[in-house]
């Protein structure tokens, strides 16, 4: 399965440890499952790690290291040929990069949690769920 994680859901899988990530944190780790990257969404990842975030605000040790794993459990988008297909515009412009990457690697479902994403879900050639919507048909 090949999936696309926003980057509100990177940072509960890398600075939180949300437990609601766990079976997809387990999914990977079984080769179920496989994450893709791009340079847009990594480059967002890396400005908002260095955001206050609630409590938690990671020094440049801790962001590296969360790009790091980032990177170690993240595939480049350079595997699949892009679908042919248009894409719906988000009415969040910085979210069409989600979008995007996961028609360029023929994502079969992008994970979020943002409205914006989500209310286009039927307007896609792939599935836009939440990680709780996904773990629960996992089970």
């Amino acid at each position: 399965m090949r999936l696309v994680l926003d980057t509100n859901v990177w940072l509960d899988w890398l600075v939180f440890g949300e437990p609601e990530l766990e079976p997809l944190r387990a999914a990977v780790a079984q080769g179920r499952a496989r994450v893709y990257i791009d340079a847009a969404c990594e480059a967002e990842l890396a400005r908002v790690l260095d955001y206050p975030l609630g409590r938690v605000r990671l020094d440049a040790a801790a962001q590296a290291a969360c790009l790091a794993e980032c990177r170690r459990v993240a595939a480049p988008d350079d595997e699949a040929a892009p679908l042919e297909c248009a894409l719906p515009a988000c009415r969040d412009p910085d979210d069409q990069k989600f979008l995007e990457l996961a028609r360029a690697c023929r994502a079969d479902l992008l994970l979020t949690r943002d409205r914006a994403l989500l209310e286009l879900a039927r307007r896609t050639p792939f599935r836009i769920v939440t990680p709780r919507a996904w773990a629960s048909r996992e089970r």
